[in-house]
């Protein structure tokens, strides 16, 4: 890769916050500046997909607006970005004049074989690739034949390729200097290796991307809104690979120094915490963590808390989403397990006190009244939110005291303190 090449650094660590109605930006900074005054340094990163800004008919401006206001509001000196999440070429447009980090999602690529030509190219060029590979800080080689790296290429490098085409869009349009680049290939079936992560950064050296991170998928389940489904000491074993994987290749193809690995869907998976943090402090890694929903689920708890009208709110949102269960849960198949049976009917929960409600959402293990069914409906649940539109908007600022406080130290508490503090 070209060192010369231009591009916008990410810091060393960040965490990528979403916010469905643009209304929490302030509460979510806060969590930054309470980290800050420990001493670490965790830049915030508001990101928002065109699938979200479709399901409640907001804009990207929407999203750089509330940010912003923010970031005045409270004085915030610090690095902040607003990610174009998930975007590709057919979705990027709209994004482009108020985003400057841009999460390149080429996961409907990947398995479509590159043409011969193309792969031929690609291992004609990266010799090194084939035979005993030796990477620092993983115990043993790998060891692959020409064979072995051609199904890989011919696995990846249409991915690679439509990443390409996708940065040097947005390339053409934005000062290079101006943003962060993600590339997301992690909504697939199957995990990614460590020796295929290596021949995926190889390619993206090759396209020029100055990638900032790289979103791999990992062993195991990463379902919306509730705890990592799997083997931790696998993950731990895969995470730590992947880090060894990307600081061998930054020396290797000249990729930026600034690389580090992105966990997406990485709220509330606090069984895999220890096994990152732990992989970091040895490493001296950093790291990207996306949240996915976990704000618009303290704003229903903040609102549930709050009693009378808010209370009365989440009911009727819960009762919703389980008349429109099927519908809801459809695009989201891959990374939702609910099982029908444990969803309480909307009566029973019609006769919920306050806490009874908080306590069947908010993500307390220890709490044997919390329920992993109901919080996944209800962070599906936010397109019923999205159409009861103003009357839910209005609640959240009548609510507002009670929903900052929790998605605030949900933010802090649950996810910046074990990971960094």
């Amino acid at each position: 890769m070209n060192t010369a090449i231009s591009f916008q650094a990410l810091g060393k660590y960040s965490l990528g916050v979403g916010d469905r109605f643009a209304h929490q930006a302030k509460a979510q900074l806060q969590t930054f500046i309470l980290a800050a005054d420990q001493g670490v340094e965790i830049i915030p990163v508001w990101n928002k997909s065109n699938r979200e800004h479709v399901t409640i008919g907001s804009t990207p401006a929407s999203t750089r607006a509330a940010a912003d206001k923010a970031v005045e509001a409270l004085n915030w000196q610090k690095p902040y970005h607003v990610d174009a999440d998930h975007i590709r070429l057919d979705t990027v447009e709209p994004f482009l004049p108020h985003s400057d980090f841009f999460t390149i999602d080429v996961a409907d690529c990947i398995g479509k074989p590159a043409n011969g030509s193309t792969t031929k190219h690609f291992l004609d060029r990266h010799p090194e690739l084939i035979g005993k590979v030796s990477i620092p800080d993983i115990s043993e080689p790998f060891r692959t034949d020409r064979s072995q790296v051609e199904k890989i290429a011919q696995q990846y490098l249409l991915a690679v390729t439509e990443a390409g085409k996708i940065y040097r869009h947005i390339s053409q349009k934005k000062d290079p200097r101006s943003f962060a680049t993600e590339v997301s290939m992690d909504e697939t079936d199957q995990p990614q290796t460590a020796p295929e992560l290596l021949v995926i950064l190889a390619a993206l050296a090759d396209e020029g991307i100055p990638v900032q991170t790289i979103a791999p998928k990992f062993t195991g389940r990463f379902n919306k809104g509730v705890d990592y489904l799997g083997d931790t000491a696998q993950f731990e074993k895969e995470f730590s690979e992947d880090v060894a994987v990307i600081a061998f290749a930054i020396k290797q193809y000249g990729l930026p120094s600034t690389l580090k690995l992105s966990v997406h869907s990485g709220s509330d998976k606090f069984s895999i915490y220890p096994p990152i943090r732990r992989t970091l402090k040895r490493s001296n890694a950093g790291l990207h963590l996306k949240t996915a929903g976990t704000t618009w689920l303290e704003e229903l708890i903040g609102l549930a808390e709050a009693g009378n009208s808010g209370l009365a709110l989440a009911k009727e949102i819960y009762a919703r989403a389980l008349e429109h269960l099927n519908e809801l849960c459809a695009p989201y198949a891959s990374v939702i397990d609910i099982d029908p049976a444990k969803l309480p009917a909307a009566e029973d929960v019609n006769r919920w006190s306050s806490p009874q409600f908080v306590s069947a959402v908010r993500h307390d293990q220890a709490n044997k009244e919390f329920n992993p069914h109901v919080r996944q409906l209800l962070h599906v649940g936010y397109k019923i939110a999205a159409k009861i539109g103003p009357r839910f908007l209005r609640a959240l600022e009548e609510c507002e005291q009670a929903v900052s406080k929790n998605v605030t130290l949900n933010l802090y508490e649950r996810h910046i303190k074990p990971l960094f503090l």
